[in-house]
């Protein structure tokens, strides 16, 4: 999963996608999501609410409250969408009945300077039919300062296999922090990622977000409202073995734009550049609309991405100078038990490479599972033959798997 992080993502992103528990917290959209980004692994959004929100809506700026807990549900599942296999970056809807997490007394806040609030462990398994298999267990830990300001270590193994190169093992370590300046929310992350073969390389990324027109329900849901961001990332390029052997790494970097145009209807879109340090260049851009109806949706995709010079040879990454994926979907989302949500969905679209159009379809679901009080679990499976490889006349089919535990303190 390239730049996998969180678009997230986007994903995660972006893209990737996922499950929402009665809380509000994913799985997302980390994706992301993804990506990811209501589909697994991948991507941006937003979760609003507010106790303290009693007046009627209005164009006022939410409580403090309300944009901590915004700001947390985003950052799990950062939007960084850099294939086509996260075609759907997962786009974390805000949720129906959210709720706040327990809030530190004054005497506890008073006394300790910081304070850990929970683990998450991510899991994703991706494979296809040409061999190729990227394995990532990451792990991050999420600690609040006194003053508001969250501070995330993350760490964790992963590897990646190819058929014409020796595999490739990696740890990422990453510290990051987030604070806001009035209503924007500030993310810095700085690292490296270390290789058991390949030298260590830096890994950074920057995210500025600001609420615009926000409407706010009596009871503290978010009605409508518009979240700009612009997102900056360099890394390693994740994509296989062999994009790594050859120590490839990339910047990227444009707006993130969502747009919740009524409780039940939301836009999400986003622009990226990317500027690589084999002398290639992308462009991409990613959009989604969607419409809520109960526990159905139905959502339009559409993506693009095309790169200076196919160095696929070359470089080893899928580098197409005119793609194209559009598609429709539907899926549901709701209770199976008290303790157990699900989500599925599937799409149905068309894809063009270099002139050249095709189906482009797949299906994914995902649980989530509330394990106690302050557990919760989901497992996820996506299939797409949505391609993110050169393959001739022949069909290219993508597997993926996908979990995520988070625990609260």
């Amino acid at each position: 999963m390239p730049f996998s992080d969180n678009l997230a993502e986007l994903d995660k992103t972006i893209t990737e996608t996922s499950v929402m528990s009665k809380s509000g917290k994913k799985e997302n959209v980390p994706l992301q999501p993804t990506l990811s980004p209501s589909l697994p692994g991948r991507t941006l959004n937003s979760s609003v609410a507010s106790s303290t929100v009693t007046s009627a809506q209005t164009d006022r700026p939410l409580t403090e409250a309300s944009w901590a807990e915004l700001d947390d549900y985003s950052d799990q599942f950062p939007l960084l969408i850099a294939a086509p296999e996260n075609f759907n970056p997962g786009l974390r809807l805000p949720p129906e009945s959210p709720e706040l997490p327990p809030q530190p007394s004054s005497a506890s806040s008073s006394s300790e300077s910081i304070i850990l609030e929970g683990l998450t462990t991510d899991f994703r398994y991706d494979q296809d039919n040409f061999d190729q298999r990227n394995l990532f267990i990451e792990e991050t830990a999420q600690f609040r300062l006194r003053n508001g300001n969250i501070i995330r270590l993350k760490t964790g193994f992963n590897s990646f296999e190819h058929p014409d190169v020796d595999s490739v093992t990696n740890i990422p370590i990453q510290v990051g922090w987030e604070g806001k300046i009035d209503q924007v929310t500030v993310e810095v992350a700085g690292g490296v990622d270390l290789f058991d073969r390949l030298p260590t390389a830096l890994n950074l990324s920057a995210r500025v977000e600001a609420p615009i027109a926000v409407k706010v329900s009596p009871t503290g849901e978010l009605e409508s409202g518009i979240f700009p961001a612009f997102i900056v990332e360099q890394a390693p390029y994740k994509f296989n073995a062999e994009t790594l052997d050859n120590q490839i790494t990339a910047w990227r970097f444009g707006p993130n734009v969502y747009w919740q145009i009524a409780p039940d209807t939301s836009f999400f879109t986003f622009l990226r550049l990317g500027l690589y340090n084999d002398g290639n260049q992308e462009w991409q851009s990613f959009s989604r609309l969607e419409q809520k109806m109960g526990q159905f949706y139905l959502a339009a995709n559409l993506f693009t991405w095309s790169y200076q010079e196919d160095l696929e040879r070359q470089s080893g990454y899928f580098s197409p100078p005119d793609f194209l994926v559009y598609n429709a979907e539907i899926g549901w989302e709701g209770d199976v038990f008290d303790f157990l949500s699900c989500r599925l969905a599937a799409t149905l679209g068309r894809q063009r490479l270099d002139g050249e159009f095709d189906n482009a379809n797949g299906y994914e679901a995902r649980c989530t599972a509330k394990i106690s009080p302050n557990v919760e679990a989901d497992f996820g499976y996506r299939y797409t033959n949505v391609q993110n490889r050169a393959t001739g006349d022949s069909d290219y089919n993508n597997d993926a798997f996908s979990g995520q535990v988070r625990i609260s303190f």
